[in-house]
């Protein structure tokens, strides 16, 4: 809804050497159109400044509200901050499980890197907050409760493939979280270097990955001195 403009004064000479007076133009919003605001730039705060760095006075300030309206709709800047961790990591795990189409495992590990690489791209503000510490979200949540899940996920792929060569299917679970780490942690520094180009760096990450896999070794043994 949109306010209507009106503007005070009248015809005579005099009057209309004096400035008017005029209302601002103000649009209304409804509550689900203010949340989704609120999240907009509670988003860019935060990936911009932190957790720490965000207040709830700079968030309403922002969207032209009190503070007031923050509270109404997040509770604070904790729950704002949830839901926004939230979305984005609702729509990593979605990229990364719808792009795992292929058969051949290989072209397989290509799409993982592929769909962490273009969040990155699209979402760089999400990102940023995903990986950034925080009070609310510590290491049981966020980008290690991801990571995690998108490991699960790759496990009963390698799951399979242990089997098929021989390998004891029960380790599938650690490999998972080293390759997808791996990948996790290359995107943590892709999404400030931005060099080599994305389907370079994909391209490098599954050369690693697929010839480590490649000529694995069924029981790997230790050559240092230390042993335990």
């Amino acid at each position: 809804m949109i306010d209507d403009v009106a503007t005070d004064g009248s015809a005579s000479s005099e009057n209309s050497r004096a400035p008017s007076t005029r209302r601002v133009r103000r649009v209304r919003m409804t509550g689900k159109e203010r949340r989704e605001q609120l999240l907009d730039i509670g988003r860019t705060l935060f990936a911009d400044k932190g957790f720490e760095g965000t207040s709830v006075e700079e968030i309403a300030a922002r969207a032209g509200v009190s503070k007031p309206v923050v509270y109404e709709h997040f509770g604070g800047k904790e729950g704002l901050y949830a839901v926004v961790v939230d979305r984005e990591m609702r729509q990593l795990l979605d990229m990364v499980t719808s792009a795992l189409t292929a058969g051949h495992p290989r072209e397989l590990l290509e799409q993982a890197a592929f769909a962490l690489l273009d969040y990155i791209e699209t979402s760089t503000d999400g990102f940023r907050i995903l990986v950034r510490d925080s009070p609310v979200a510590q290491s049981t949540g966020t980008f290690a409760s991801l990571i995690s899940d998108i490991a699960t996920q790759v496990e009963d792929i390698l799951g399979l493939e242990f089997k098929a060569r021989g390998f004891d299917a029960k380790l599938a679970p650690l490999y998972a979280q080293a390759l997808v780490g791996m990948v996790a942690l290359t995107g943590q520094w892709w999404v400030n270097a931005r060099k080599p180009q994305k389907a370079e760096v994909a391209a490098h990450l599954v050369n690693l990955a697929w010839h480590g896999l490649e000529n694995l070794e069924s029981k790997p043994r230790l050559i240092g001195h230390r042993k335990n």
